[in-house]
């Protein structure tokens, strides 16, 4: 089956060549600035055990105002290809709405929100000790049939985590990277044959990259990544509608090729809410999900409705305003964005198949993220408990 456009759906990240061109100054070496922490407004909040069924509660009942999220509804109701818009609040559902013919059985392919879900797996795989640490390096973990040059085996975990391997790549359409990329029949080997300005340098955006980080937890755990992902993350979670995107030699598309229910993308950001933690279970370690979503940079760019947007180990953070956040993005509009001042996370996918071009890709994601920033958060009260997320040192 060809793998062009058409045959094989594209996936390229929602990202501008103004961004792409940017040299970003890297703070790899601890946080810059402290997004995502909040101040306690009242009793301590639940840890809700997310194997359990989701419970839905009133608005009001949640301090949500339901005028407010019927409006999100009609935004979201107006825009053709929105598919889900879900919120939890305190961990229970406030609103699920799906359009489109979609429902809560529907798989969505929600591309690099891919990205995010294995930044959560290689803190698994870091607790665990089948990495020992950030600087591991990619010539620890591949060897032959695969060619690597001494550029190649120096890259590390932690440069995979944070787009700045040194590759030369561009995800824009102007270069197509991701297009070529999924039509080679050695996905790895295609990454690795690529130029290096680095490791490190500067933020590239890059699925390819990702993919490795993949291919590398897969070799340390020497177990296939679904199957990993299965029992080490997403069961625990209570998410079992997981379907991945298979490519060559017993691998999966590991920069964004999972699937899942919109129920199960809402637990995703209930966990990271949770600090890692499903009821009295510890999923993923609280220090990790805190570092992953910590910037990792100094730039701040205003994306859409949202201002101060940067990047931490796969997962985009912003300092706010409205609210210090930190959210899994992928092509054409799929989000989890989650929000630890308000004890919220809000879920949203697309119908992305049929974009043929970047803006009209990124022109749908960044309407759809105007839904959650100026729909949903303010109908938030901030009158209830909120988590507290305490500062973290440096990884």
């Amino acid at each position: 089956m060809s793998r062009s456009r058409r045959a094989h759906p594209v996936r390229r990240a929602v990202w501008s060549t103004r961004w792409l061109a940017r040299a970003a100054a890297i703070a790899l070496g601890g946080a810059v600035g402290g997004a995502c922490r909040s101040t306690p407004t009242g009793a301590a909040p639940i840890i809700v055990d997310l194997t359990h069924p989701w419970v839905h509660a009133s608005p009001a009942a949640l301090g949500m105002d339901s005028a407010a999220l019927d409006r999100a509804v009609a935004t979201a109701a107006g825009i053709p290809r929105f598919r889900a818009l879900l919120v939890a609040r305190h961990g229970r559902i406030a609103l699920e709405r799906y359009f489109g013919g979609t429902d809560t059985a529907t798989r969505f392919d929600v591309r690099s929100v891919t990205k995010s879900v294995v930044s959560l797996l290689t803190g698994i795989a870091l607790a665990g000790g089948a990495l020992p640490g950030l600087d591991a390096r990619v010539g620890d973990y591949l060897g032959p049939p695969y060619v690597l040059d001494d550029g190649d085996r120096a890259v590390t975990v932690r440069e995979l985590l944070t787009m700045t391997s040194g590759y030369a790549w561009n995800e824009a359409a102007d270069v197509d990277d991701y297009d070529q990329w999924i039509a080679a029949p050695d996905h790895v080997q295609y990454l690795l044959d690529r130029a290096q300005t680095g490791p490190p340098g500067p933020f590239v955006y890059n699925s390819a990259a990702v993919h490795l980080l993949g291919v590398i937890l897969q070799r340390a755990e020497r177990e296939p990544l679904p199957e990993l992902a299965a029992h080490a993350l997403l069961e625990p979670a209570g998410i079992t509608s997981a379907v991945w995107e298979p490519l060559e030699n017993g691998t999966v598309n590991g920069g964004s090729g999972l699937a899942l229910t919109a129920r199960d993308l809402l637990r995703i950001g209930q966990l990271a809410l949770q600090d890692g933690q499903s009821g009295d279970r510890g999923v993923v370690p609280a220090a990790w999900v805190r570092e992953v979503t910590t910037p990792r940079f100094t730039w701040r760019e205003t994306v859409g409705p949202q201002p101060g947007v940067t990047y931490g180990y796969l997962w985009w953070v912003t300092d706010g305003p409205p609210y210090p956040a930190y959210f899994a993005w992928g092509f054409g509009g799929q989000f989890i964005y989650v929000v630890p001042a308000l004890d919220l996370v809000a879920v949203a996918t697309t119908e992305w198949r049929g974009i043929t071009s970047d803006p009209a890709s990124e022109d749908l994601a960044l309407t759809v993220l105007g839904v959650i920033v100026n729909d949903v958060l303010p109908a938030a009260h901030r009158t209830v408990a909120t988590r507290v997320r305490d500062p973290i040192s440096p990884p």
